[in-house]
């Protein structure tokens, strides 16, 4: 035991607390060690919040590459700093004994603040954030840095500050803890917070003995579940997840949650099981949130320092979010509402010999005014594969179906049953059919199955492409938007509407959704 070990550690008053006990451990087990304080990147940048930094590990960099140069033999983290991923060479030598998980807040005069629709709290954590306006979503957070001393002190100077959100374990481990302080039962904290981690290198064979023996077992379980799934989520210092497992009568006990940046979207999940049936849990509990729009959620926090390239004028189904290319950064929102319209009994009193669907919000009006046996519709002739799959699945069979309504109008003028169609529409339709149709002589009775409404609103100036699925998503982007973007076009009809005022327009191979995404796609990629 001759070997001097040289422990780095952070040179804050908590970091310093963590390592000493460390060092004590060490010494009572008849080992000789020494401290080496070093700085930080997250000590010595202070003029942004940690989740704006953009890298994990920020604590543990400059330790690491002290490691990794001999300089130290083992460093002392709070967990909940290090990275779920260890440089390599490097490993996890030993977990101490768990302290307080609970994160607390330090408030000043007293606790009415919390029942007002106005208050203010200081924290520089987005975990803590986003759960806080989850909670209380009328407050405001304002960003808190610094070592756990002078975020103390800036809440005390801070006249307009009603409280700060602090570790539990930070707080109290260095004797500061205020007596107007209050756990956050609530409040589901970082992944291994409250735990005390010592890193050693791999080929260190003496070290990683020593260090065996400080190694508190039920921590390290609990830990590392609480990792694993954070570690699943692809999260970090950039996203709002919290976990907490622990051990009671031979079970380990799970909580997750991921949350959107704001605290307006939250996932949960928890688990129980058997302790050492508990191999898959993080995976099971992570699964169980990604599934759930956890996917969608980690995906926007990632995108949210990145310009959008493209804006769709409808909302995208999971499925078709999937779609883009990495390097499309997409948001979408729907520019047109639908209404649907009473369709009057008189309308379907006889079967009717021919009628014409072009959309699938007229089948919609239709199932929902009647039911299947009361529409007697002899043939029915329709625009688009998906409007043909919704109807024979909801009406009946199609006679014939075409890509756009001047195609399916041509078609009519050819080969239709009788001179008289039926022609369930919206308020907003294009001329083409019925003119057409017309001209040919054919009677056309247009009935207003569903209304169309624009909804339309700003975009950034600085989005550089729009998707559009209909002459309507067009006509009510142009409401408060300019042309000067390329119009990204499902088929050309809607396209003929975008040539009006844009110049640059494409036209997708086939018209679905999945056909304008993979334009974009292509654009963007090639």
């Amino acid at each position: 035991m001759s070997k001097i070990i040289r422990i780095g550690t952070r040179d804050s008053e908590l970091a310093l607390w963590q390592a000493k006990i460390v060092q004590q451990q060490l010494e009572n087990l008849g080992h000789t060690t020494q401290l080496v304080p070093v700085k930080s990147t997250g000590d010595l940048v202070l003029d942004k919040p940690l989740y704006e930094l953009g890298i994990t590990g920020i604590f543990t960099r400059t330790l690491d590459i002290a490691m990794l140069n001999h300089e130290i033999d083992i460093a002392v983290h709070s967990l909940k700093d290090v990275p779920t991923v260890l440089p390599k060479g490097i490993i996890q030598a030993a977990v101490l004994k768990r302290g307080n998980v609970n994160d607390t807040l330090v408030f000043k005069n007293n606790e009415e603040f919390l029942s007002s629709k106005e208050a203010v709290i200081a924290t520089g954590s987005l975990r803590r954030k986003a759960q806080w306006l989850n909670r209380y979503p009328t407050h405001t957070i304002v960003d808190l840095r610094g070592n756990v001393n002078s975020r103390l002190q800036k809440l005390e100077d801070n006249e307009h500050w009603n409280g700060a959100i602090f570790a539990a374990a930070g707080i109290g481990r260095i004797g500061i803890r205020p007596e107007e302080a209050i756990n956050l039962d609530w409040m589901i904290p970082a992944p291994a917070q409250g735990a005390i981690m010592i890193t050693a290198l791999e080929e260190d064979d003496f070290v990683k003995a020593a260090c065996a023996e400080l190694n508190h077992e039920e921590t390290e379980i609990c830990t590392t579940i609480e990792r694993e799934f954070l570690n699943k989520l692809e999260g970090g210092c950039t996203a709002p997840i919290g976990a907490l497992a622990y051990i009671k009568n031979e079970e380990i006990n799970f909580k997750g949650v991921l949350l959107s940046e704001d605290g307006s979207k939250r996932i949960d999940v928890t688990r129980v099981k058997k302790l050492g049936e508990h191999s898959d849990m993080a995976q099971f509990c992570a699964d169980f949130v990604i599934e759930r729009g956890g996917k969608r959620l980690m995906d926007n926090i990632k995108h949210s320092n990145k310009k959008t390239n493209v804006f769709s004028t409808k909302s995208f189904t999971e499925d078709q979010r999937l779609l883009f290319h990495e390097k499309v950064v997409a948001k979408s929102n729907d520019f047109i509402k639908i209404s649907q319209n009473r369709i009057h009994p008189r309308f379907l009193k006889n079967e009717i010999q021919n009628v014409i669907i072009t959309s699938k919000n007229a089948v919609e009006a239709l199932v929902t005014n009647y039911s299947v046996s009361e529409l007697q519709f002899k043939n029915i002739y329709c625009v688009g594969r998906r409007t043909k799959r919704l109807i024979e699945n909801r009406i009946g069979k199609v006679t014939h179906a075409e890509k756009n309504a001047k195609a399916l109008a041509e078609y009519l003028v050819e080969y239709i049953e009788g001179t008289e169609v039926t022609y369930f529409c919206s308020d907003l339709r294009l001329d083409d059919l019925p003119n057409i149709l017309e001209k040919n002589n054919i009677k056309v009775n247009e009935v207003e199955a569903y209304q169309t409404k624009f909804d339309s609103y700003k975009i950034d100036n600085s989005i550089e492409s729009v998707m559009f699925y209909s002459p309507s998503t067009v006509q009510s982007y142009l409401k408060k938007n300019d042309a000067d973007v390329i119009a990204f076009c499902i088929g050309e009809t809607t396209a003929a509407e975008a040539r009006k005022k844009f110049k640059d327009v494409r036209v997708a191979k086939v018209p679905t959704v999945e056909s304008v995404i993979e334009l974009v796609n292509k654009h963007y990629v090639s």
